[in-house]
């Protein structure tokens, strides 16, 4: 009952392995300013976070389990813990199975029981980068995983992070609660308030990801806010099979910016897409990505708002009454061999369906 079952800071040269956590507290693992960390074959059956992994530098995260129904999963994070904003630095995930989706303590004694479908569950579970975002997040790898009854992933940086080098290739995901992409670029800016200044996102590689059974409510989501967009995103191969059944004035809803506010795919209500939601976004470029909706739905499968440079190349999605594409305030855009729309080269764009 404790509030964290292991907890180190300001160590080196870690090897966590072989053991399991039950009911781990707040934090299964809170690792604070810990490098050279490698932690392999863990199962982690909790009700609050799996692994924290906060200002840690050199970090190896393979071959574990984590349930985590009520909170995040494996979360890196960049907070003021230390006394000085540091960055989580050079860390891979691999070959890690994710949930939420399973009453506590069924993953490790092998029953595997799931929660009632109306059971009050967050069903978190997800692999997050943030909230807590001050010294950044630089040189990330993530692959090999399986998300199963869960939220997605999250890349957030709100509290002043550089958020730079992230690549994630390989990935299933089964029956969400959330998109399987959200990413945030925010000026929540908790820490110094006379140094603490917006952020930055960039170079994003997203690859091989298969979805099945994404939520109605929410497409996947890459939000910055006026004025800091986030930047030079590649997503390719990508199958995304959503619940779909969304009526027509879903697709007329206008999110709020929210700069502040505490980021969560939940924070902007239903999304005006049925695939992907981007705002403030610069130079983004997806290729081989299809959104299938099992049920009919009304809005488009992207909606792009304050977008500069956009390619979209070998797009499969449904074309509904008005197209596959609303564009608002869009420059540099190309669409090509799509079968969600034909191929144009627009200098600039807006208010426009394709």
């Amino acid at each position: 009952m404790g509030n964290k079952a292991i907890a180190l800071k300001n160590c080196r040269n870690v090897l966590l392995r072989d053991f399991w956590i039950l009911k781990g507290g707040h934090f299964g693992l809170l690792l604070t300013g810990v490098d050279n960390l490698t932690i392999d074959n863990l199962k982690i059956d909790t009700d609050r976070d799996g692994m924290d992994i906060d200002c840690c530098q050199n970090v190896r995260v393979s071959n574990c389990t984590v349930n985590s129904p009520w909170d995040d999963g494996i979360c890196p994070k960049s907070s003021y813990a230390l006394g000085y904003a540091r960055p989580t630095r050079n860390v891979t995930i691999t070959n890690c199975w994710v949930t939420g989706t399973y009453e506590l303590g069924t993953v490790l004694d092998g029953t595997f029981k799931k929660f009632a479908p109306d059971a009050h569950v967050g069903r978190t579970g997800r692999i997050k980068c943030g909230t807590e975002s001050n010294g950044g997040f630089i040189n990330i790898t993530i692959s090999n995983c399986v998300f199963e009854g869960c939220q997605g992933y999250a890349l957030e940086s709100v509290d002043g992070a550089l958020l730079e080098d992230i690549a994630i290739t390989n990935t299933t995901m089964r029956d969400l609660v959330s998109p399987p992409l959200f990413m945030r670029l925010g000026a929540r800016l908790r820490g110094p308030r006379e140094s603490t200044r917006v952020g930055t996102m960039r170079r994003v590689v997203i690859s091989n990801l298969e979805c099945y059974n994404a939520p109605m409510k929410y497409g996947s989501i890459l939000s910055g806010i006026p004025g800091y967009s986030i930047e030079d995103v590649k997503l390719s191969n990508i199958y995304v099979e959503t619940a779909g059944g969304a009526a027509a004035e879903a697709a007329q809803v206008q999110p709020q910016e929210f700069e502040n506010k505490y980021p969560e795919p939940s924070m902007f209500g239903t999304i005006p897409a049925s695939g992907f939601y981007m705002r403030h976004v610069r130079n983004v470029e997806m290729s081989h990505v299809e959104i299938a909706n099992r049920a009919a739905d009304a809005r488009p499968a992207f909606y792009l708002t304050d977008v500069d440079r956009a390619d979209f190349f070998a797009i499969t999605a449904p074309r509904g009454e008005n197209g596959a594409f609303s564009l608002h305030d869009v420059k540099d855009l190309r669409i090509g061999w799509s079968r969600a729309a034909a191929d144009a080269v627009l200098q600039s764009v807006d208010h426009k369906m394709l």
